[in-house]
């Protein structure tokens, strides 16, 4: 009888407390790059990745919202040297804190920073041990659209603000970032047609 009173309770709070926030799942695809550094004799392309995760959207009132996001991203860059093309990615899981402002009609602006931190890389021909540094800092923007429904889409830019890099290599210095655009898809619970 406990147990069915604690349950009770615990979903009439949770209804109250799902007037205040959304929870969602995205996933879409990355184009990514490195920005800054030299890079001798190399031709830097954009390399198409994934990326997939969920987030929370905290309400304050009816257009500002507060949203933490936890993403895994697959991103680097393809290189070009003498005709042979390689792969170079590394694999952060993402944390963005966006804030978040909703226009009447589901249309949305969304800006914030965002820390990486590497699960993987994966470096073709490279005889480096470790490429990237640990973390990586980055300020996101964007835009995009909500449904009542709950379902949506957002394109946003990452702009790395810190240096990628973590090895001393004679013909590329590894002071560069990342840059990376995200198209997602989305969906939300709890929408109270916010």
């Amino acid at each position: 009888m406990k147990k069915l009173i604690v349950a009770g309770l615990l979903l009439i709070g949770a209804t109250g407390f799902a007037q205040t926030f959304q929870l969602g799942i995205k996933a879409g695809v990355n184009i990514s790059n490195f920005t800054g550094g030299e890079f001798e004799n190399l031709d830097k392309k954009a390399l198409v990745g994934f990326h997939g995760g969920g987030f929370v959207s905290f309400f304050f009132g009816e257009h500002l919202a507060l949203q933490p996001e936890v993403l895994f991203s697959s991103q680097g860059a393809k290189i070009k040297e003498a005709g042979d093309e390689k792969n170079w990615k590394i694999s952060y899981i993402n944390v963005p804190v966006l804030l978040k402002y909703r226009f009447t009609g589901g249309f949305f602006l969304e800006a914030g920073p965002q820390i990486g931190f590497k699960v993987s890389e994966d470096i073709e021909d490279m005889p480096i041990e470790d490429f990237a540094k640990s973390t990586d800092l980055s300020i996101a923007g964007g835009l995009g659209w909500h449904s009542s429904s709950g379902l949506g889409i957002g394109a946003r830019y990452t702009a790395g603000i810190s240096k990628v890099g973590d090895f001393d290599a004679g013909d590329i210095d590894p002071d560069f970032k990342n840059g990376v655009i995200q198209i997602s898809l989305f969906y939300t619970l709890f929408n109270n047609k916010k």
